[in-house]
Formats: structure tokens, C-alpha cells, sequence
């Protein structure tokens, strides 16, 4: 008999010193707030999530996720932050955290400067540029040089079919015809070209599509509004 773990990992992330980063499953429950009849059972799935993470009793410092390319500098825990997509810190009391449901969590981390960041990246957040948004900030407010970075689990090439309207928002090479007159659209080779763009070397993959696994709930496949949640911290 198989069980599912709590939470995953990028593989080449996962012993990182220093870094700690983690994707909640089912089997914790849902961690999304938004849609939830009652807020109790996710606010404890949130510190299940934390206590499976080695964060026992931390304050979750969440991001807003309005589907956009803005990021913002955590200096001390707690709340929420408000018309981001991104959030970085240096903190060893920060606890960065989102939710997802198809959307892509990425973990970004700078094991010489000690500076980490996540990221919720949407198709509309794709767009914008949070990813290059998002290095280029920690390149900028605190002098990072050797950003490493690992793509959680999303919707994968195969699966998420868009209509024109967004596929001709988006570069060809990210597109693949798909049934009916509408596209396939790759949002992590996507944000893994914006990525590269900033010249990131080391940019991990965890290769698991929310839609394909019943690991990780996935709007796509059952909008029923559950969500699951990524954390990021210093150790």
C-alpha cells in the first residue's frame, strides 16, 4: 500500500544548506482560503504544510496573487502582501507562501547572498514577466549573482488548451496546436525562458503536471476551489 506524502520537493533543491521549499499534496488538504466554507480546516492544513517543512508554529507570509508581475521585499513575517506575484526575502523569520491549482510555483535562491524568493505564475503573470520580474529584483536589491531556481508543479504543454485570444498574447515556440482551432500553450518553458534570459544557469524542474496528478488539485480538471500551497524559507 502506497501513501500520499504531505509535500514534494525539487529533487536538486531539496538539500540545498540554508533553503527550505516545499509543495503541500491532498494529503494535507486544501490550503486556499478564497473558496473555502469554512476557514478552520485550511488554516490548519497551513500549519500542517509548515510543520511537515521543519517550520513549526511559523508565520505564513502569504502572497497576493493578482496574476501580475509585481514583486515585493519581506523584512519581517507575517500577513498578507497585496497586489503581488512575487515575494523575496533574506530573512531567517520570513516565511514566503502562496497557492496554486494549475498556476506554477517557482522557487528562486541565491545560496551566496542568502536571498530567496517565490513566485505565482499564471498565464497572465507569464505574460507579464514575473519570473524575469523576480530575478532581476533580486539581482537589483540585494546584488544576486548566482540565482538558482526550480519550476514547481503546473499545467504542462500537453494539457493546457487556450483560445486564440491568449495564445497570441504568447512567443510561438511556447505553442502547440491543439483540438478545435485552439493552442497548447507551455507556461513552464516559458517561464523557464524568461528564466535563462536573466542569465540563470541552474533552473530544476519537478516535472509533475497538477491536471495529468492526482497529487495536486488542478482548476482544469475539478474547479471545486481547492488549492495547494507552496512555502519557501531560510534555514
Amino acid at each position: 500500500m502506497t501513501t500520499t506524502p504531505a509535500a514534494l520537493h525539487v529533487p536538486e533543491l531539496a538539500d540545498e544548506p540554508g533553503l527550505v521549499h516545499g509543495f503541500s499534496t491532498l494529503a494535507i488538504g486544501s490550503v486556499g482560503l478564497k473558496h473555502a466554507p469554512d476557514p478552520a480546516p485550511v488554516l490548519a492544513s497551513r500549519q500542517t504544510f509548515a510543520t511537515v517543512l521543519g517550520l513549526d508554529g511559523a508565520e505564513l507570509t502569504t502572497i497576493g496573487s493578482v496574476h501580475g508581475a509585481e514583486v515585493a521585499r519581506v523584512d519581517k513575517p507575517g500577513g498578507s502582501v497585496d497586489d503581488v506575484d512575487a515575494l523575496v526575502t533574506d530573512r531567517m523569520d520570513v516565511a514566503l507562501f502562496a497557492t496554486y491549482a494549475d498556476c506554477y510555483p517557482i522557487v528562486l535562491w541565491d545560496p551566496e547572498k542568502r536571498v530567496a524568493g517565490l513566485v505565482h505564475a499564471g498565464w497572465r503573470g507569464t505574460r507579464d514577466g514575473v519570473a524575469r520580474a523576480a530575478v532581476r529584483f533580486m539581482q537589483d536589491e540585494y546584488g544576486c549573482r548566482f540565482i538558482r531556481a526550480g519550476i514547481g508543479p503546473g499545467i504542462c504543454g500537453r494539457c493546457y488548451e487556450v483560445g486564440e485570444e491568449v495564445a497570441a498574447q504568447f512567443d510561438g515556440r511556447f505553442l502547440k496546436e491543439g483540438s478545435e482551432g485552439r493552442s497548447l500553450l507551455d507556461l513552464a518553458a516559458a517561464n523557464r525562458a524568461q528564466l535563462e534570459d536573466l542569465g540563470v544557469k541552474s533552473i530544476y524542474e519537478i516535472g509533475i503536471c497538477t491536471k495529468e496528478h492526482y497529487l495536486f488539485p488542478s482548476h482544469r480538471r475539478h474547479p471545486d476551489g481547492k488549492r495547494f500551497g507552496a512555502i519557501v524559507a531560510l534555514r
